[in-house]
């Protein structure tokens, strides 16, 4: 198979890192991935990829799985598009089914699937909140639930995206699904430490080009606000979270396990204050007359 070259992947902003890693890094390996239809998921796929890695794309848009997994295809690698709902147990099962049959067993398993959008606790409807809750944490026990018999043990690998760690104005829905994820990474790394699977989390700062950030920040003022939110000075890009994803499965990490890992350009070392002058400047933080 013709390997990927990680500068394939797209042209990252100016200062940025592409791919350090060696580009069979990941090779005769498979690796499933929630969300992966676009952005950081995407970004993630396409860069496991490039490294030598079979990669299982699930979505719950069908034709949005395959065109992604196509792409990867085109430029040389190996992919697979399925589709399911990780709300939907019995659907995530189906769709391993199908991986599992094209590919073998996962040695990777990462848990991606997210739903988003920005709005004040009074402004969540019950619905809302619920919907954020079984997609962000449901949905990923859902899928370690489903894939984790075809997770290859001692060797494989469940990493989850998860948000913030902090209380951010606008995200309660997020940040207390989020919090079940992180919990919920460090409580099976304990119980499958012992099977030699290794349990991790990525949290992702303002990542360019992402429709979470497009909906987050809108217009040029925001992403401006957004940057100047970050000790380094920027918004991360796709490729940013892909390196650290590489880290993470790979052998250089094999006695990380049960780390909840920023990488947000120190973002979060800030906690939420500057979301809290954003809310602020809207005007949301004023009681109702």
């Amino acid at each position: 198979m013709t390997q990927m070259p990680p500068h394939s992947l797209g042209t990252l902003a100016p200062g940025t890192p592409q791919s350090t890693f060696r580009p069979d890094l990941l090779a005769g390996k498979h690796a499933l991935i929630t969300g992966g239809g676009s952005g950081i998921n995407l970004g993630i796929a396409q860069s496991f990829a490039a490294h030598g890695c079979a990669v299982t794309i699930l979505g719950r848009n069908l034709d949005k799985a395959q065109a992604a997994a196509r792409g990867i295809v085109d430029a040389g690698g190996r992919a697979l598009g399925v589709s399911a709902d990780v709300r939907d147990y019995p659907a995530m099962q189906a769709a391993v089914a199908r991986a599992v049959g094209a590919f073998g067993d996962f040695d990777i398993v990462l848990a991606g699937a997210a739903g988003n959008f920005p709005a004040p606790v009074d402004g969540i409807s019950p619905n809302g909140f619920r919907t954020v809750v079984e997609i962000d944490l449901i949905g990923t026990y859902h899928t370690i639930k489903a894939a984790g018999p075809h997770l290859n043990a001692p060797g494989g690998t469940v990493l989850s995206i998860s948000a913030y760690g902090i209380p951010v104005p606008m995200q309660a829905h997020v940040v207390a699904a989020k919090a079940g994820v992180d919990m919920l990474t460090r409580t099976l790394a304990i119980e499958w430490g012992l099977r030699g699977i290794r349990v991790n989390a990525i949290v992702p700062g303002p990542i360019d080009g992402t429709e979470g950030m497009a909906r987050l920040a809108p217009d040029e003022a925001s992403r401006s606000r957004v940057a100047g939110s970050v000790p380094l000075g920027r918004m991360g890009v796709p490729q940013d979270i892909a390196n650290a994803a590489l880290f993470l499965v790979s052998d250089a990490a094999s006695y990380v396990t049960g780390v909840i890992l920023p990488v947000d350009g120190g973002q979060n070392m800030l906690g939420g204050a500057p979301q809290y002058q954003t809310y602020q400047q809207m005007g949301l933080a004023q009681p109702k007359p």
